[in-house]
């Protein structure tokens, strides 16, 4: 008796974990780091060149913004990057890259320089067009009036370029 009690809860145990290994199968879960809710739907992204038209222009600044827009989408999302249009697509254009004081001592003394770039995005979601975007997106970084611009610009536009991105993978995939 002992004996078919046993083999009646081996059973039970063998079915009980054949149903749970079937029932995870069927089903996946996608884990984000960065919190992105990206239609499982889209497969491709494409990020097209930005342009830059604003009244200062520095000129790698562009390619430099494309390029490192591509690398987060590439590092933080599953999508594929093509060259062409895809299921999610990015156009930029740098419409500000400008420095100003921000800080007045005494007469018309600056203390302090602000150094602000601003890019109209528009983000196509062909997948879902209820998602679609189109915006402006600023940043800035301070720096003492007594550092020469060209001396500070290259570390200060890395820090911004950083901060942009962010905001814009925010803005279409964290839906903020």
């Amino acid at each position: 008796m002992r004996s078919r009690h046993t083999k009646h809860i081996m059973h039970l145990i063998f079915a009980s974990t054949a149903c749970c290994i079937l029932n995870v199968s069927c089903f996946t879960v996608k884990y984000s780091t960065t919190g992105a809710s990206i239609p499982p739907e889209a497969k491709t992204v494409s990020v097209q060149y930005f342009q830059n038209q604003a009244t200062y222009i520095e000129p790698a600044f562009a390619q430099q913004l494309t390029d490192a827009f591509k690398d987060y989408l590439q590092s933080n999302t599953g999508l594929i990057i093509v060259n062409d249009i895809g299921d999610l697509d990015f156009e930029g254009t740098i419409t500000g890259y400008d420095t100003k004081p921000t800080a007045i001592v005494s007469g018309d003394v600056a203390s302090q320089n602000r150094f602000t770039i601003t890019v109209r995005m528009k983000f196509s979601n062909y997948v879902n067009s209820d998602q679609n975007f189109e915006t402006s997106f600023s940043r800035y970084e301070d720096y003492a009036s007594s550092q020469d611009f060209e001396n500070v610009k290259i570390q200060l536009s890395e820090k911004i370029q950083d901060l942009l991105i962010e905001d814009i993978f925010n803005r279409a995939f964290v839906n903020w």
